[in-house]
């Protein structure tokens, strides 16, 4: 565990590896024995490129990407991308299917309408507290492609496995909240793409992961703007990136391969999990999991106590004892514990003896 006061549960930007924070420190002076900081080098100078090709050298080994898929390192958000991609692969007049399981798929779809027709393949109710089962998922006959959300960080639901889709088309996923946080077969998918702020780095870059075909000529429906287009001929650079963003995604791509890989985490962040989930069924009652069995993420932790000002009084006393940032998101209130890979098991561990110790006092 890093050496601080306060267990980080923030939903994101979130918790980084001690050891990225410290390589980051000495980055900070000098790079590599440049003389010169990570922060002043420039984008298109030797010293830079080295990293950035060893942070996608090192993306690639952590899942496993096959040659035939691009890697992008770009800015704007998840957001940015709920609306390029259907502007870049959703015809005027088409149809892509949008499964709303939570308040970003939601968003996302709302983006797409304004280049085609979404047709919503599964709408959950709010609050959305699961995954639909395959039987529940009715898709359009020919979608451009199908789009989903694997984690849904404000409710705490993450999908087991990927949608299965119809013949033809091509599956989108915004892997924001639980991107490499477990094992992923980049091959059932067209496109990945994920905000680095929760598992991959600090805010500012937006990793994706797209299937070099959809970059080839004619695959994009319309003209647009240079920095709108997937097939733009400089990738990345176009303009100047987000050096230092990048720079510490490759320190945690690093970190990830060095502690076992996706396997590895996959496991340990399930073991993360069930501390906490275990608590809190062992204390049902007074508290309660907002995700139903089956649909609960490993990433978000969501759960309610018996009464608000039961949970205010949670959320002030946990602060209190060095437990940051469990209030649930104002959409929904509550609680939620954020544990993305780099949150330590003795977090979970000293939070559910809170949860104890809480319940005892105020039950």
């Amino acid at each position: 565990m890093a050496d601080r006061s306060v267990f980080n549960f923030s939903a994101g930007p979130a918790i980084l590896p001690e050891e990225v924070l410290r390589e980051a420190q000495e980055a900070l002076w000098e790079l590599d024995g440049s003389g010169i900081g990570v922060l002043e080098h420039s984008h298109r100078g030797g010293a830079f490129d080295a990293v950035y090709q060893q942070t996608l050298a090192d993306c690639r080994a952590v899942a496993g990407i096959p040659d035939e898929y691009e890697i992008l390192l770009l800015q704007g958000g998840a957001s940015t991308q709920f609306f390029m991609l259907p502007a870049n692969f959703l015809p005027a007049g088409g149809t892509a299917d949008y499964l709303v399981t939570g308040a970003w798929a939601e968003k996302a779809a709302k983006e797409a309408r304004f280049y085609g027709n979404v047709h919503e393949a599964w709408k959950g109710e709010k609050p959305y507290t699961r995954i639909p089962r395959g039987d529940e998922i009715h898709y359009s006959e020919a979608p451009a492609y199908v789009h989903f959300a694997s984690n849904n960080t404000i409710f705490g639901t993450q999908w087991n496995a990927p949608p299965e889709i119809p013949a033809g088309s091509w599956l989108a996923c915004d892997a924001s909240s639980d991107i490499f946080s477990r094992p992923i077969d980049v091959a059932k998918y067209g496109m990945i793409y994920a905000g680095a702020q929760k598992n991959l780095g600090p805010a500012g870059v937006t990793l994706v992961v797209l299937r070099r075909e959809l970059l080839a000529e004619g695959a994009r429906v319309r003209e647009l703007p240079t920095m709108q287009r997937y097939d733009r001929k400089s990738g990345s650079m176009h303009n100047t990136p987000s050096t230092f963003g990048i720079y510490l995604m490759g320190r945690v791509f690093a970190w990830i391969l060095a502690g076992g890989g996706l396997e590895a985490m996959g496991r340990r962040n399930r073991e993360k999990a069930s501390v906490l989930y275990d608590a809190l069924e062992e204390l049902e009652g007074f508290y309660t999991c907002t995700a139903g069995e089956g649909s609960r993420s490993a990433m978000n932790v969501t759960f309610r106590a018996r009464d608000e000002e039961t949970e205010k009084r949670f959320v002030a006393e946990a602060e209190a004892a060095g437990f940051f940032g469990l209030k649930g998101h104002r959409d929904v209130g509550g609680m939620r514990a954020s544990i993305y890979n780099a949150f330590p098991r003795e977090g979970c561990e000293a939070l559910a003896n809170f949860l104890r110790d809480f319940a005892k006092r105020n039950g």
